[in-house]
């Protein structure tokens, strides 16, 4: 077991015109007790997004790294070109969360701690269990989410109740056995079939409460096409 203090952590943060945001959630993640670097997976912003990256790699040399993408190719994508260059890092422990203040750093800190003491290969925030939340939803975008989950989780036999969420600390070891590189799903299906693959290896999942909130600033990237592929690819993995 690897000591807090000890553990190395690469952040990847996929970013589309997160302009608002990406500069104060990388103050708040540098804040952390936890230390950890940060990589930022831009796809040719038209807002400035990655200028702002460029200047943050700057001002935080060796510790905010940035990889330029030539265009939009969607969330899946944007994780497995950005896990690809963390685990070529070295790095202990790896983590995916949103650029839009939807995940808080203070709740990334908790997850830490609960996959050193625990020895965890996956660490998920869940909405979903006891003193979780999300904030800022209409309840019928609640609901939505919940039943998602659920669904999911019922067609795929794994018993985890936040299952479409993307806030998720890996140990390095677990991303390079569940072949990044064959995925081809998207938004919710992405973060389903990366928690089925790791299951199915048997990972050691554990699932830690987060508070969500919904986007201040920016633009939300969900659309009815994410919602629907993520239904048919629970279906396929189902019967892969």
């Amino acid at each position: 077991m690897i000591p807090l203090g000890e553990a190395s952590i690469v952040v990847v943060i996929p970013t589309y015109n997160e302009a608002e945001n990406i500069g104060s959630l990388v103050s708040e993640l540098l804040a952390l007790p936890c230390s950890p670097q940060i990589l930022i997976v831009d796809d040719n912003s038209p807002d400035g997004t990655g200028e702002i990256a460029d200047q943050l790699a700057m001002q935080y040399p060796g510790t905010v790294h940035v990889k330029h993408r030539a265009h939009k190719q969607g969330l899946g994508r944007a994780y497995v070109d950005g896990f690809a260059e963390a685990i070529g890092m070295d790095t202990d422990y790896i983590v995916q969360m949103d650029a839009d203040h939807s995940h808080r750093p203070q709740d990334l800190q908790a997850m830490m701690n609960t996959a050193v003491a625990t020895n965890a290969d996956l660490v998920l925030g869940s909405r979903y269990i006891e003193g979780g939340s999300t904030i800022g939803w209409p309840l019928h975008r609640r609901w939505i989410s919940r039943f998602g989950s659920w669904y999911a989780g019922w067609v795929v036999g794994v018993h985890i109740r936040d299952l479409t969420g993307g806030f998720k600390v890996w140990r390095r070891e677990t991303l390079d056995r569940i072949d990044l590189a064959s995925i081809s799903s998207d938004g919710y299906g992405f973060q389903i079939e990366t928690t089925w693959r790791a299951h199915r290896h048997g990972a050691h999942i554990e699932q830690v409460p987060i508070v969500f909130h919904d986007r201040i600033a920016g633009a939300s990237k969900l659309s009815r096409s994410v919602v629907f592929e993520a239904a048919a690819v629970v279906w396929k993995l189902r019967f892969s």
